[in-house]
């Protein structure tokens, strides 16, 4: 093993160096404008290894100063700040048959949104091929650009980089994400599950609990799921597969799922599942077998909100099965919050009156008390947001991907 100069391998310099340096990007991030006295206290490290580290990151043009701050006993001191608008994240979100692209900045602001042709089982290979041309494209076009991150549906299993199970659509399951995109263009990619990720980008783009070190996002769209972060870190499980609230049965004489179990949550709240509900009673949305799972829901929503009763009935039954999945997170994670995001969101204030009279009658107090239950207010969708979230933890903790700081 080559060794420094002070016996200190070093491989494990440059490991410290590069943790020093997450440190101090993280710092910023969250807590904006800061001058090097202030982050060395906040994260114990020395005068001199922070004047260091932030010249070099400076030099690189990830920080840069900002003039004079009020420091400490009311002296001057010189701010830094993390340059979030130099830096581009492509963001993917798969879903069943929606896939959509948007290009953000480091803060998760949406700089270009675009949905691909809806999808169908035989033409899920034109859309990764489709999803090829576009990000090729994107990168010509705009140099900054350093990731693409990918939300896609889970179960997810991480290792062998494809979707267990995929509701309505198992073609999606023959695509492994890792061998088809991970070398695929001149930037690296990081895939993780959609619900997973729409739980970072809560954390890094909403302001209403920006840091909350834990939440979790109800993700109720073509499919259901659940990312949750404890501690500030996300819930994996073994095989990445951990948080399928989706596939949680809560009836056990219930609906048959593409899973192999019955009566799960996906099968009474997803789009599909209203769509399903909508044709079985054609009156409620006419025409909805010729619409799109997800037309028809929004279909439905609309006529709730114009004060149609029975579209207001009908999103009172699909609250009420989503304050059954609440319950299930209540006890199963006991978050400080609990988000609900993606389409199925878009009922608005009716859903969620109702989702909260279930967990009011159904949940143990205390935890009631505390724990909060809102709408997604994030100006574009969680997963495509979140999709680049993902990459912009990997840049906040893995920086010399990113640039050059030697």
């Amino acid at each position: 093993m080559t060794m420094a100069n002070d016996a200190t391998p070093v491989a494990s310099r440059a490991s410290v160096s590069e943790s020093n340096r997450s440190r101090i990007l993280q710092h910023l991030y969250h807590n904006g404008i800061s001058s090097r006295a202030q982050i060395a206290k906040a994260l114990d490290l020395t005068p001199a290894a922070i004047t260091k580290i932030t010249a070099r990151l400076i030099e690189a043009g990830v920080i840069e100063e900002t003039g004079d701050i009020e420091g400490s006993k009311n002296r001057r001191s010189i701010g830094l700040k993390l340059d979030t608008t130099r830096f581009h994240i492509i963001g993917i979100k798969f879903a069943r048959s929606l896939v959509q692209i948007g290009v953000f900045d480091l803060c998760g602001n949406a700089l270009g949104l675009e949905n691909l042709p809806t999808v169908y089982d035989d033409t899920i290979d034109d859309t990764v091929a489709i999803i090829h041309r576009r990000v090729s494209e994107l990168l010509a076009d705009d140099p900054s650009i350093v990731a693409v991150g990918m939300a896609v549906p889970g179960p997810y299993l991480r290792n062998e980089g494809r979707t267990a199970v995929v509701s309505g659509m198992q073609g999606w399951r023959k695509i492994n994400f890792i061998d088809e995109f991970s070398s695929a263009f001149r930037v690296p990619v990081f895939i993780e599950q959609d619900a997973r990720s729409g739980a970072l980008a809560h954390y890094l783009f909403d302001p209403a609990v920006h840091t909350e070190e834990n939440l979790a996002y109800y993700l109720i769209g073509e499919g259901v799921g659940l990312g949750v972060i404890e501690n500030g870190r996300l819930i994996n499980g073994f095989l990445g597969a951990a948080t399928e609230i989706g596939h949680i049965s809560i009836d056990v004489n219930g609906r048959p799922c593409d899973c192999g179990n019955v009566g799960c949550l996906e099968r009474y709240c997803s789009t599909p599942a209203i769509h399903d509900m909508l044709i079985d009673d054609g009156d409620v949305v006419r025409g909805a077998a010729d619409m799109t799972h997800a037309d028809a829901a929004r279909a439905l929503f609309v006529k709730a909100r114009e004060g149609d009763e029975r579209a207001r009935d009908t999103v009172r039954r699909i609250g009420r099965y989503v304050g059954y999945g609440c319950l299930t997170i209540f006890n199963g994670f006991n978050p400080r919050n609990i988000i609900i995001g993606d389409i199925v969101a878009e009922a608005g204030p009716l859903l969620l009156d109702e989702v909260r009279r279930t967990v009011d009658e159904r949940s143990i107090p205390e935890i009631n008390d505390t724990t909060s239950i809102t709408l997604s207010t994030l100006s574009a969708d969680a997963a495509v947001s979140g999709a680049a979230a993902v990459a912009v933890t990997q840049f906040l903790e893995r920086p010399s991907m990113f640039f050059d700081v030697s």
